[in-house]
C-alpha cells in the first residue's frame, strides 16, 4: 500500500522533469517529507485549459487533495479511506473505473514509506504473548535517485451546499495506485533488514517509468486494454531500502531529517 511518502521536489523542478506547460505559482507547495492522507500533493496530468478554445490537453502540475471523492459521492468524508486503488480491480471498481478511463495522473515523490513489525514483536506474536508490536519505518526510493512517479488517478467532486463562485464549491482529489510488492532483490538493501521489497510489505505505488508517462497521462486512450498493459510493474532492481526513524510515524513530524538512513534499525525493532 502507500499510506505515506515524502515529496521535496520544487515546482520548478517537476515542470522541467516532466516537461509541464501549466503552472500556477499560487498553488506553490512546500516541501513535504511526511505527506499523509487528506493532504494537498502535486500532481502531474494532461487536460485542456479551463475556458479554452483549444480543446487540446496540456500538461500541468496541479494541486490536489490525497484521497479520492468520485464524483457521485453525496459527502466527502470517504475520501480519507480512498488513497489506494489496486492495479488488479482499478478498471472495474465503481469508484475508480470512470477516473482511471480517462483521468489519470502522476504523483511525484521522492519515495515512500513503509513499516516492518520488528523481529522481537513477531516473536511475542508467535507465542501468543499480548504486545502492541513496535515497527521500524523503511524509506523505498528509485537507487539512482530519480523521481519516484507514482501512478494515480483524479476525480472532481461538486459540493451541492456551495454556492457555485464559492472557491471550496468544486474539490479536486486523487488516488495512488499500487501493486504486488516486487519479491526479487533491491538494487540496494541494508545489510540487517529486508532483500525485496515483499519482504517490507505485499503492496508497493506502482512506479511509472519515463518510457509511460506520455501514453498514461494521454486522456484521449480510453481502451481498457491498452489501458491495463500500462498497469504491468516496473522493471525489477530498480529501488533501495532503507531505515529512517521511528519519528516519521508521527505525522506531526516533518522535515529532511526524517529521510536520513540509519546504520541498523532502531533498538526492538530490529528486521
Amino acid at each position: 500500500m502507500c499510506g505515506r511518502y515524502a515529496a521535496s521536489r520544487r515546482p520548478e523542478d517537476l515542470a522541467g522533469i516532466f516537461e509541464i506547460e501549466k503552472w500556477e505559482p499560487e498553488e506553490r507547495l512546500e516541501p513535504d517529507y511526511n505527506v499523509a492522507p487528506t493532504k494537498e500533493v502535486y500532481a502531474v496530468l494532461d487536460r485542456p485549459l479551463k475556458d479554452a478554445e483549444d480543446p487540446k490537453p496540456v500538461r500541468q502540475l496541479r494541486k490536489l487533495k490525497w484521497g479520492l471523492v468520485p464524483s457521485w459521492s453525496k459527502t466527502p468524508e470517504g475520501g480519507a479511506r480512498m488513497i489506494n486503488a489496486r492495479a488488479e480491480t482499478v478498471h472495474e471498481k465503481p469508484s475508480y473505473r470512470r477516473a482511471f478511463g480517462s483521468r489519470r495522473c502522476i504523483l511525484p515523490a521522492d519515495g515512500y514509506y513503509e513499516w516492518v513489525t520488528g523481529k522481537q514483536e513477531r516473536d511475542l506474536e508467535v507465542e501468543g504473548r499480548k504486545k502492541r508490536p513496535r515497527k521500524q519505518p523503511y524509506f523505498v526510493t528509485p537507487a539512482d535517485g530519480s523521481v519516484f512517479a507514482m501512478a494515480g488517478l483524479y476525480e472532481f467532486w461538486r459540493d451541492k451546499t456551495l454556492p457555485d463562485d464559492h472557491p471550496q464549491a468544486w474539490w479536486v482529489t486523487c488516488s495512488v495506485i499500487t501493486t504486488e510488492a516486487e519479491t526479487t532483490p533491491l538494487a540496494v538493501a541494508p545489510a540487517d533488514g529486508p532483500h525485496a521489497l515483499s519482504d517490507i510489505h505485499p503492496r508497493m505505488p506502482l512506479m511509472l517509468t519515463p518510457d509511460r508517462w506520455d501514453d498514461w497521462l494521454d486522456p484521449t486512450r480510453t481502451d481498457p486494454d491498452a489501458l491495463t498493459s500500462l498497469l504491468a510493474p516496473p522493471p525489477a532492481g530498480l529501488m533501495r531500502a532503507f531505515p529512517v526513524s521511528t519519528a516519521v510515524s508521527n505525522v506531526r513530524n516533518n522535515g529532511p531529517e526524517l529521510l536520513k538512513e540509519l546504520e541498523a534499525p532502531e533498538e526492538g525493532t530490529l528486521f
